[in-house]
């Protein structure tokens, strides 16, 4: 960059000297007849009178020409030296200058990149402040129903993956997201809850448990009020399908052939239909008094498990079954058999688990449960 302004000045030091390159070469080499072209000559004999320069010449002597190329070549010096000082000051003007604009940019620029951290910081500061959803929901385009109604659908043109999908049930406000399993006993099945590894605490107040909770690619409970818009269609009737596994990897299953749930105003009272599988009938027990069936859903915060003043477990008073159980949120009766949603966790590789089917037994004890999924199904029209 700092090339471009030299140019005119080291062109006209170049020019300057091949002007005055001839005189030079005719000084040194002593030539008396030649005609001298430089500045400095041209400026000398303005001054003499033509009769002084005639008598000059027939009375100059040998040695005069000597004396008049050494004043020639002084004169040339001097005028060489100013020209140089010169170039130099002005290099050193030039120079100075570029480096005061170039400071003047950065200092602008800094300027510039301090405003906008200010603003960036300002910005964050503000979202920050701000709720998470400050955008509006976008319409989604449903898939269909429910996960039985979509197998009807697209599983008649096409086979249907297993996988998360929308569903947008009747009498449901909006749509919602779904974890649908498609090759299991032929498919079209609603999972409503699932756990494996106890990586989603299941103690949540009643509000939770209402909306749902979990990541639907793993642990989950998918809420009561989703629940009760799926298996409460008209003209539908579900099953439900319980999947157990043990510590011991082995597997067992509980199987109603109806399955719906009251409303919000009752607490989503369940009702089931026939039983069959080979892990027995815990939500209904060996006693009248472990029956589930037809009992309103019940959390810590929100206590509907009937034990007023206190219920009886192993001669042991309990006020509250889901404080008994650890905050966890199910459909008890005086507690009961069957408690899906107990405390599931595991312990420097010990399975710590409060997840109850305790009509599933072996030599007489009840499984230790590691996984147990919930899931629903059409079954047929009315």
């Amino acid at each position: 960059m700092m090339l471009g302004p030299l140019v005119p000045y080291t062109a006209e030091i170049i020019v300057y000297f091949l002007r005055n390159k001839v005189l030079f070469d005719l000084m040194l080499q002593g030539n008396s007849t030649a005609t001298i072209v430089a500045e400095p000559a041209s400026l000398v004999t303005k001054n003499l009178s033509t009769d002084n320069l005639e008598k000059k010449k027939s009375e100059a002597s040998s040695d005069s020409q000597p004396k008049l190329l050494r004043e020639g070549k002084h004169y040339m010096c001097r005028n060489l030296q100013n020209s140089l000082i010169e170039y130099a000051r002005s290099t050193k003007k030039m120079i100075r200058n570029m480096m005061d604009d170039h400071q003047s940019s950065l200092d602008y620029l800094s300027n510039q990149i301090n405003e906008l951290m200010s603003r960036v910081m300002q910005l964050n500061a503000d979202m920050s402040r701000k709720p998470i959803d400050v955008f509006p929901h976008r319409a989604v385009q449903s898939h269909g129903l429910d996960c039985s109604d979509i197998k009807d659908t697209i599983g008649s043109v096409t086979k249907t993956p297993s996988g998360l999908y929308i569903i947008h049930p009747e009498g449901a406000s909006y749509p919602f997201e779904v974890l649908c399993e498609m090759d299991f006993r032929g498919g079209g099945w609603t999972v409503i809850q699932k756990r494996t590894e106890g990586t989603v605490e299941f103690q949540r107040t009643w509000s939770e448990y209402l909306d749902g909770f979990g990541d639907l690619s793993g642990e989950f409970w998918l809420g009561l009020r989703k629940i009760f818009h799926i298996a409460n269609q008209k003209d539908t009737s579900f099953m439900l399908y319980i999947d157990l596994e043990s510590e011991d990897d082995m597997y067992a299953y509980a199987s109603y052939d109806s399955f719906w749930l009251e409303d919000e105003a009752c607490s989503f009272k369940i009702h089931l239909g026939r039983y069959s599988g080979n892990a027995g009938d815990a939500f209904r027990g060996y006693r009248k008094e472990d029956n589930q069936d037809t009992l309103p859903f019940s959390t810590f915060d929100v206590d509907n498990d009937g034990c007023y003043p206190a219920c009886s477990l192993q001669e042991l008073p309990i006020k509250s079954c889901s404080n008994f159980s650890e905050n966890t949120g199910w459909w008890f009766n005086q507690c009961g058999l069957a408690n899906l949603n107990g405390v599931h966790k595991f312990t420097r590789k010990m399975l710590v688990s409060g997840i109850q089917w305790d009509t599933w037994k072996v030599d007489n004890k009840p499984v230790k449960i590691k996984s147990v999924s919930m899931k629903i199904r059409r079954t047929y029209f009315r």
